[in-house]
């Protein structure tokens, strides 16, 4: 006789426990994110229901971390923790809502960076280095060379002390930022303010070429030139060297915060630093200049300002002739022989249009 099989017919407990020998072939593993229902809570613990894994508990210093999250929390309600010790001695799965927390606040500044979005935080604190900042619960840095343009602090000599003093300004403003860097393993988070309006800037700057004349506001005047504002998100340089055709010691004999002027762009780099130029509008005094003075003849002018290498000569607006300390015995010599503001008798040796160089000869 054949022996027959006897295929059993499915019933509600032969599907409950394929579902269990399931969820057995996935037990969860330190640092999950799991998600529960609350059963209830007593004693300063919090006890959340895992189905099939088991019953999980927040208790110690986990609780008190979130006790102003749990004390709304009522039974049944759906939370999400990281487990953080798979079993305990008395055979509960130990969880943390607040790592769970950060783990996802990590996420989604990851995703944030990921697509290249912005999101804004509060400035909380300053230091040196920049601003300490929050978004959310996560504490983050903006440091200062990441500031927008119109943020950055320009102070006279780089002096640390008033950076700082400008930097408090910010606490408790908002600022729209992108993320520069996250570590989470490290509890590395940089944001950036001045990557956030890129994409405006860029697009702003299109509107702009090399050789176009813009007319601004100047915010700012330090030691090397001064900052000029001619749109709203763009601000370019006026370097001391392109002030005026004359040597500039000082920008500031020249230019004050406030002053409306002209300038025209003269460079514009790849990534979007302007030059800008104010001797550029006026006419280059070096141009035909072998018609107006020429090699051998004499003339007679003051000495503007003495230097190591040699003593250099006004010989009209933008032009400076050089005596060079090589014509004396030595520097002290050259010093004892001519002196600023004096006047001379000189013969042009030589001059360079192109090299915009004109050597100087005393007359004794």
């Amino acid at each position: 006789m054949r022996k027959t099989t006897k295929t059993p017919k499915t019933t509600q407990e032969g599907k409950e426990m394929l579902a269990l020998k399931k969820d057995w072939t996935h037990l969860p593993s330190y640092g999950d994110i799991l998600e529960g229902t609350v059963i209830g809570k007593e004693s300063g613990t919090l006890y959340i229901d895992l189905g099939s894994i088991g019953t999980g508990i927040i208790y110690g210093r986990e609780y008190y971390a979130i006790q102003d999250n749990i004390r709304t929390l009522k039974p049944g309600d759906v939370v999400t923790a990281k487990l953080i010790e798979l079993e305990n001695e008395n055979g509960f799965r130990e969880l943390s809502m607040k790592e769970a927390g950060e783990e996802k606040n990590w996420q989604s500044l990851r995703e944030i960076r990921d697509n290249n979005q912005t999101t804004e935080v509060k400035v909380m604190e300053a230091n040196r280095g920049g601003l300490l900042v929050q978004t959310g619960d996560m504490n983050g840095f903006l440091p200062v060379s990441q500031l927008a343009p119109a943020h950055y602090p320009r102070v006279d000599g780089g002096d640390k002390e008033i950076i700082l003093e400008e930097l408090k300004k910010f606490v408790g403003q908002k600022m729209t930022v992108r993320v520069l860097d996250i570590e989470p393993q490290e509890g590395k988070l940089i944001f950036s303010e001045k990557a956030a309006e890129d994409d405006k800037m860029k697009s702003e700057l299109s509107n702009f070429h090399v050789g176009d004349v813009v007319e601004g506001t100047i915010t700012g005047v330090v030691d090397f030139g001064a900052f000029m504002k001619f749109a709203p998100m763009l601000e370019g340089l006026i370097h001391i060297s392109a002030l005026d055709w004359n040597l500039v010691k000082d920008p500031r004999d020249v230019l004050s915060v406030g002053d409306k002027v002209r300038a025209k762009i003269v460079g514009i780099t790849n990534d979007g630093r302007i030059s800008l130029s104010l001797k550029a509008l006026t006419d280059d005094p070096w141009n035909n200049i072998e018609k107006r003075f020429a090699a051998d003849s004499e003339i007679e002018r003051a000495v503007s300002s003495i230097t190591p290498y040699g003593a250099l000569v006004k010989i009209e607006d933008g032009i400076q002739g050089l005596l060079h300390v090589s014509e004396f015995e030595s520097e002290e010599h050259m010093r004892q022989t001519v002196q600023e503001g004096k006047t001379y008798r000189f013969k042009i040796t030589t001059i360079e249009p192109q090299e915009r160089k004109v050597s100087l000869q005393l007359i004794q």
